[in-house]
């Protein structure tokens, strides 16, 4: 089989190791000349707009996926009339615009922090009226890993806060009191089978994912699951989903889903029986879904602008490196490792001696 991925970052590499046991080919489409996928696969050097290099891509494989969703849904919607893509564009609609997200999950009774469509400085401030603060804006699509957002505290921050944010179409959100930051990793394959992984303990910092931890039979699975399938079945989704949630004392809010594999994932690569990324294209395929289980405790943290010395690190045993092969820049991920241990305790051991590299 040859899969087509729209984008040649991280994910899309990943993507290509993962199925390369499956004896899968792969095909790029990625405006970045070094878009570090590429060594993995063909290249199409184009935009994501660009509709002949779309039409020569579907040419070409039998499936199509995305990596991220700065991916124009119109551009998996045009790519739909040649040639099968999952997930479909209207999941990609949906996730890329956190309005019609948050409408979603209000939709289908999943708990979210308060919120209201901003699309002036004036409808900011009646929002703010009904919202109260603190509150969060956000610019409806195109911002991750924190870029794109604004933490209200008063009402001097209020002032020209729109304009900050570009003027373009944003989300004001009320704060989250919130005790912890968890994410569920699901896939659903094309026969509609539904295969979860363990909850994962999430910490960020500015803005970005620093370290992701596979939880222990965390008592919110259940309730994570419910509110993951309905979103699931309500998408005729395909693919690897992940929807990161806000741990509060009455349960669990909705913060956001990403119609992908996701950076939370990784540590199944070495900690689970099936990896996210192996799963995402067995469902993409038409293959039975692989089993989930951890097989190990199993935690990732990520490499922001910098890997340490991969000897260091490597000496650290149970220690797994990722190296995206990507240029060095400040805010920009180039890598992560998996930590795979029989103990908690020699888990958080581990983690914080791969962190004391990190700070050196």
């Amino acid at each position: 089989m040859k899969v087509g991925v729209i984008g040649g970052g991280q994910l899309g590499q990943m993507l290509a190791q993962a199925g390369t046991s499956l004896g899968m080919k792969f095909v790029f489409l990625d405006p970045a000349k070094d878009a570090c996928a590429s060594a993995l696969g063909e290249h199409v050097c184009a935009n994501y707009d660009d509709q002949e290099a779309l039409q020569q891509l579907a040419k070409e494989v039998d499936v199509v996926t995305f990596e991220f969703e700065s991916v124009p849904a119109e551009t998996v919607s045009f790519l739909s009339d040649y040639v099968p893509v999952f997930p479909n564009a209207e999941s990609l609609r949906i996730a890329r615009d956190r309005w019609f997200e948050k409408t979603l999950f209000k939709s289908l009774d999943i708990p979210t922090p308060d919120f209201a469509n901003v699309e002036s400085q004036t409808a900011l401030e009646n929002a703010v009226i009904k919202i109260g603060l603190p509150a969060v804006l956000k610019t409806r699509t195109l911002g991750y890993d924190g870029k794109g957002q604004k933490v209200l505290k008063n009402q001097s921050d209020v002032t020209n806060a729109f304009a900050e944010l570009g003027g373009v179409p944003c989300i004001l959100e009320g704060f989250v009191p919130f005790s912890g930051e968890v994410s569920l990793i699901a896939v659903r394959g094309k026969n509609r089978a539904i295969r979860f992984y363990p909850l994962v303990h999430n910490e960020h910092r500015q803005g970005v994912l620093h370290l992701s931890v596979a939880s222990e039979q965390h008592p919110l699975q259940a309730t994570a699951e419910a509110y993951v399938t309905k979103v699931l079945e309500k998408l005729d989704y395909v693919g690897v989903l992940a929807f990161e949630f806000f741990e509060v004392d009455e349960g669990l809010k909705a913060n956001e889903i990403a119609p992908r594999v996701h950076n939370s994932g990784h540590w199944t690569i070495e900690g689970a029986v099936t990896s996210q990324f192996e799963n995402h294209l067995r469902a993409i395929a038409g293959l039975p879904l692989g089993a989930t289980q951890k097989y190990t405790e199993s935690a990732m943290l990520n490499f922001i602008g910098a890997i340490p010395s991969a000897e260091r690190l490597l000496s650290i045993e149970s220690c797994h490196l990722h190296d995206y092969s990507k240029a060095f820049k400040p805010g920009r991920k180039v890598g992560h490792v998996t930590v795979c241990c029989k103990t908690m305790d020699e888990l958080k051991q581990k983690t914080q001696a791969i962190e004391a590299l990190m700070s050196h």
